[in-house]
């Protein structure tokens, strides 16, 4: 288990106010409009479905009820609801959007601890274009490898773990020796980023080699590998004629 809590900030010149708007926009959405995840039938119609996006078309179930074959209990999986805009927006809309209070935390505590060395790095505008073409490469990664491995193209996605993902691959190329604190075996200790961010993307590439043993944790691994490249790959093309 190896959980960051903290980076070296001495060198940032900036206050990061995208990546605290998009924190804040994060959690807005979660409690206003998710209603702090009840609010299934919102989840449902702005999600992005992997269907919809290779079809373009909206596409709405019936509800269903599985039944735990261990226990004998009934549960009830709504159905996907209508989506009332252009189901393409829904890669950007499911960006803000968490599955619950552990999704959330863990989420922004990654954009907190790493969104802010990018974006001093970069600037605040390139930063959000960065923070959003990455959000966006994610989640297509994911449409990808759900048709690739012929797995959960009904199933709703959603999470700002595809961005951030990418924040982390930006970060690791520009910021590999950099000390980051983490949680580690119970104690905390002080490791350098490319350890971190790299055991935390070789855990991703072991799970998402475990989609093709039939294996569905229900984690969009294809999303985080995805945004993690995407972001290894342009961040360098966003530190284009900036000085630092």
């Amino acid at each position: 288990m190896l959980m960051p809590v903290s980076d070296d900030n001495r060198d940032r010149r900036i206050i990061p106010i995208v990546n605290y708007l998009i924190i804040l926009a994060n959690i807005f959405v979660f409690v206003y409009f998710q209603e702090l995840g009840n609010n299934i039938e919102f989840i449902y119609s702005f999600s992005t479905v992997p269907m919809e996006i290779i079809t373009g078309k909206d596409i709405i179930t019936d509800e269903q009820t599985y039944v735990d074959i261990s226990t004998g209990n009934r549960y009830e999986i709504p159905g996907l609801q209508p989506t009332p805009i252009f189901v393409y927006l829904t890669i950007l809309t499911s960006m803000f959007m968490h599955g619950g209070l552990a999704h959330i935390f863990g989420n922004m505590l990654y954009l907190w601890i790493f969104g802010d060395n990018i974006e001093n790095r970069i600037g605040h505008f390139r930063y959000l274009i960065f923070y959003l073409l990455c959000g966006i490469v994610a989640s297509l990664a994911h449409v990808f490898s759900c048709v690739l491995f012929d797995n959960s193209l009904l199933t709703p996605s959603l999470g700002a773990s595809g961005a951030i993902s990418g924040v982390l691959g930006g970060y690791l190329l520009l910021f590999p020796a950099r000390r980051v604190r983490v949680i580690m075996f119970y104690s905390l200790l002080d490791v350098p980023a490319i350890f971190a961010i790299g055991m935390w993307f070789l855990f991703q590439v072991i799970n998402g080699i475990g989609l093709l043993g039939g294996q569905d944790s229900g984690i969009a691994y294809g999303a985080h590998i995805g945004g993690f490249l995407a972001g290894f790959l342009l961040v360098t093309f966003f530190t284009i004629g900036r000085r630092y």
